[in-house]
């Protein structure tokens, strides 16, 4: 049976991490809005912080962190990591981005690495790197190309909005072993940043997350070594071996969707709790003691937003228990990144015109809320495929059968 109520553990790490959010992270938020490209230096003492609580944002429970007087969560990482998002985007959703050892890519090594591949890069900080110029929601389509030369892998290609490309070590690379093949083909190889042939060739200027830099990056010859790739090195050849080799591959949005599903919600809860505070200083007050039909306009949709947003947090608590407990969940994945990318965008934009004049301002931070909330929405796939997917799922068609 499921219980979607927080295990004490659970919670008093969430109160941890909520009050390190409000204190160190929320206070630098308007800061590094407006200082796009600019390390958040502050980011160093708390990514500490968090590696002393087990990492991953509490997650784990490692036996050396028994006595540092943090809670530890068996079997309950995942469940965890979401928590913490949550947690930290209502602070800022660009500092979480940009905290060292909490990229995308970590989640990628988390998921597939191998336990030495783990203790090797268990704690650097990992960008992911799998959109292309000409490939975006359709990962099948990468071209870059990775080649076996000796004890090397080469790569050669190009990627575009690799999140924290700028400031990362290193970056979790998806490319192919040979196009014709297609999907069976493509693995996912660590990248040292100061790989020979890896160039940053630009940081791109953004509506949201400002204090996270997204790069352009281009890989000529790159050479790293053998043992980085994560996963089987060789290529599929049955249907259902190149079936279960893309699962693999695919097992990091897995992890990462309810991960940025977390991350949505927070940000949606930090523009509700916004915008309650800034009614009640209007003397406009919520009274949970009237029914929906006997309140106003305004009440009523608020109580709205509150349905969705509760929805959109059992959806992805649900996605992080069965990730936990080693039950696939592609499909509830999907489900909890639909619903928190779109409620996420809705209660933040809807929460500015609520305020008028102070939700349009930078007296407060809802604009900011506003900004940073769509592009959850959008990264780690957009409504259109995490719908797909559900599809698939539902009506039991492969994505050949349902495109």
């Amino acid at each position: 049976m499921i219980n979607l109520e927080l295990s004490p553990g659970h919670q008093n790490i969430s109160k941890m991490i909520n009050g390190m959010a409000k204190s160190m992270i929320r206070p630098l938020a308007r800061k590094y809005d407006t200082k796009e490209h600019e390390k958040a230096v502050e980011l160093e003492s708390l990514a500490k912080m968090i590696d002393q609580m087990g990492g991953s944002l509490g997650g784990g429970g490692k036996k050396d962190k028994e006595e540092s007087g943090v809670p530890q969560i068996k079997n309950g990482s995942q469940m965890m990591g979401v928590i913490g998002a949550m947690e930290m985007c209502w602070a800022c959703t660009g500092l979480t981005l940009a905290i060292p050892g909490m990229g995308l890519g970590n989640a990628a090594i988390d998921a597939v690495a191998s336990d030495e591949q783990k203790e090797r890069f268990g704690k650097v900080f990992a960008a992911m790197a799998i959109t292309e110029p000409g490939t975006g929601s359709d990962s099948a389509n990468i071209c870059t190309t990775a080649a076996l030369d000796g004890d090397e892998w080469v790569i050669n290609g190009e990627k575009i909005f690799v999140t924290d490309g700028g400031q990362c070590t290193h970056i979790v690379v998806w490319a192919t072993l040979d196009k014709s093949v297609g999907k069976a083909a493509i693995k996912s190889f660590v990248v040292p940043k100061d790989a020979p042939g890896l160039e940053v060739v630009r940081l791109e200027k953004k509506m949201g997350i400002r204090a996270s830099d997204t790069a352009a990056i281009t890989f000529t010859n790159c050479r790293i070594p053998k043992d980085n790739i994560l996963g089987d090195p060789t290529i599929a050849k049955t249907a259902e071996e190149r079936k279960k080799a893309f699962g693999g591959v695919m097992q990091t949005f897995d992890n990462t969707r309810p991960a940025v599903g977390a991350m949505a919600s927070g940000v949606a809860r930090a523009a509700l709790d916004m915008t309650r505070e800034i009614l009640e200083k209007e003397g406009v007050s919520l009274d949970y003691g009237k029914r929906r039909w006997n309140s106003s306009a305004l009440q009523a949709e608020f109580y709205s937003m509150e349905a969705d947003y509760e929805a959109a947090r059992l959806l992805i608590l649900k996605a992080a228990w069965l990730a936990d407990n080693k039950i696939p969940n592609s499909k509830e994945a999907s489900m909890c990144k639909a619903k928190s990318g779109r409620v996420g965008s809705y209660i933040t934009l809807r929460c500015v015109e609520i305020c008028s004049s102070l939700g349009y301002g930078e007296e407060y931070l809802l604009e900011k809320f506003a900004r940073d909330s769509k592009i959850l929405d959008i990264f780690e796939g957009t409504q259109q495929i995490q719908q797909l997917i559900v599809a698939r799922h539902q009506l039991g068609l492969s994505s050949r059968e349902l495109k």
